[in-house]
């Protein structure tokens, strides 16, 4: 249960970056934060997101939908 909610939480940051990088983009002030500093994130929590997917799976933390036959 943790493990999802963590997941969860980490979703929920990643899209807060994606917002927070459209709104630099939109602002467009060359002195301000740089956008790739808000897509870095993104793209590291993404990437966070499927290693702890894989050890959830690995470890048997959460289990897989069967495949249909």
């Amino acid at each position: 249960m943790i493990v999802k909610v963590i997941l969860i939480g980490l979703l929920i940051f990643m899209v807060v970056n994606l917002f927070m990088a459209m709104r630099v983009m939109m602002k467009n002030d060359p002195d301000g934060q740089p956008m790739s500093k808000y897509i870095g994130r993104r793209v590291l929590t993404s990437v966070c997101i499927v290693l702890i997917i894989l050890l959830a799976v690995a470890l048997d933390l959460i289990h897989l939908n069967p495949r249909p036959y």
